[in-house]
């Protein structure tokens, strides 16, 4: 079957894409951007690219469409599969149609940690030997994918509650019916497709009427919003962080811990991860994986050897003592527990955050007065205001006052980070995008001037 994939540069759709060409099908596909590292990864797979959404792009016609939820009405290519009757659906609805309904699926869900868990929840069952198959948005580090069929009859997907398309605004996540599902957390956000909290909780229900009886729901013990959920209706066995499962710190930074499962000490942790959000994800993974069989002992021996994915406190580079690390925090809680976590590793060491707020909730404005309470822990903040923001930084700035600055200007930015920068700080930069490729520029201009 020739399968056409549009918008197939996200991780997601990109994932999609690497599944469907394992199951045999003839793939191409089309984004408005072309980029890596999905295009590499895509290309080396032998799926062909195409450059924006020119109708032309469907001659010959494929045997189905898969349409992605960043392509709404008015796009030529939806208009031309509309109006010419060609057979389409959402990338969700296929996974869950050609891949998913025999498959023992553990998914992640939640507003935080979901990358981050469901790659290493991916991990252990490799270690295990259970060659699993996963889905995960972002890029994780112990694979040289994103995406795989697998081998067993477990798949490992990144819940996402976002929605599935322009033709179906459910949750993606209503399409997988785990088995094993973790809820990591749950805060308000997607404030472009969700009013309140109340209707993401009202889809995160939904995903939790299809867990089995006998299948396993992972929760955190003391977060209101996930309680208010799981009272809404929950049918199958439960089992919470904080209750059941009990981490202990053994390093204040996170980077060692104690496991317990029941009051009883299942093992330690020493790894190379930091921040008690990590160990948050880690214990949640442990449980996971529990459920579909490996024993607690071989989850931590994984986890010892566990890389976090790209973007997830990736060290970009080391200059003259100057640490710039890339992070995707773009909620004001991630951003909060991210530099909360360098803080712990660091100590007194300058810390300096850099931020775009790049979501569509964040260019909406909605997590303004968050922010500065998120950020507070910093030692100096750089705030960049993009041109299609909603809202003014100005507010935010004055009322970090002295210690943060704002840009409207990437080139100016990076001027301004060279400037200040001195031996020993850690600048963190934290976007759910690219960010003008500052990465890049700033570490460049930093060799000139220190090395």
């Amino acid at each position: 079957m020739h399968i056409h994939i549009l918008g197939i540069c996200g991780t997601f759709m990109g994932g999609i894409a690497a599944i469907a060409k394992a199951l045999g099908h003839q793939v191409t596909g089309s984004d408005q951007n072309v980029y890596p590292p999905m295009s590499e990864q895509l290309v080396a797979l032998g799926i062909g690219l195409v450059q924006g959404y020119d109708s032309s792009q469907f001659s010959p016609e494929p045997d189905l469409v898969i349409i992605g939820n960043a392509l709404s009405r008015g796009n030529e290519a939806v208009e031309y599969v509309l109006d010419r009757g060609l057979r389409y659906t959402s990338g969700p609805q296929w996974l869950a149609e050609q891949v998913l309904h025999d498959r023992w699926v553990l998914a992640v869900a939640g507003t935080h940690g979901k990358t981050t868990t469901s790659s290493m929840l991916a991990w252990i069952l490799e270690a295990a030997g259970l060659e699993p198959g996963f889905l995960i948005g972002g890029i994780p580090q112990n694979f040289d994918t994103s995406a795989r069929l697998g081998q067993s009859p477990f798949f490992v997907i990144e819940a996402d509650e976002y929605d599935t398309a322009f033709f179906d605004k459910r949750s993606k996540f209503v399409h997988y019916r785990p088995r094993t599902l973790i809820i990591n957390n749950l805060e308000f956000d997607h404030a472009d497709i969700f009013p309140d909290l109340a209707a993401i909780q009202r889809q995160f229900h939904h995903l939790l009427r299809m867990v089995p009886a006998n299948g396993l729901v992972l929760s955190p013990e003391d977060t209101k919003a996930v309680s208010q959920t799981l009272a809404m209706g929950c049918w199958s066995e439960r089992q919470s962080y904080g209750q059941d499962w009990r981490a202990e710190l053994i390093q204040n930074d996170g980077s060692a811990f104690k496991l317990f499962y029941q009051q009883q000490l299942q093992g330690e942790l020493h790894w190379q991860l930091c921040g008690q959000h990590n160990v948050d994800n880690a214990v949640m993974a442990i449980a996971a994986a529990r459920h579909a069989g490996v024993p607690v002992a071989v989850a931590l021996e994984a986890m010892s050897q566990f890389v976090a994915p790209k973007r997830r406190m990736e060290l970009k580079a080391e200059i003259a003592g100057i640490k710039v690390y890339d992070d995707f925090a773009h909620h004001p809680t991630a951003i909060a527990t991210t530099l909360q976590g360098v803080r712990n590793k660091v100590g007194q060491g300058r810390l300096i955050a850099v931020l775009e707020p790049r979501s569509n909730t964040m260019r909406m404005g909605v997590h303004e007065a968050a922010l500065p309470v998120s950020l507070a822990i910093a030692d100096q903040v750089y705030l960049y205001e993009p041109a299609n923001a909603n809202w003014s930084l100005d507010a935010l700035t004055r009322s970090l006052s002295p210690k943060a600055h704002l840009s409207h200007d990437i080139a100016a930015l990076v001027g301004l980070l060279v400037g200040q920068a001195a031996r020993g700080d850690n600048i963190v930069i934290m976007s759910n995008g690219g960010f003008a490729g500052i990465h890049d520029k700033l570490i460049s201009a930093l060799a000139q001037k220190w090395e």
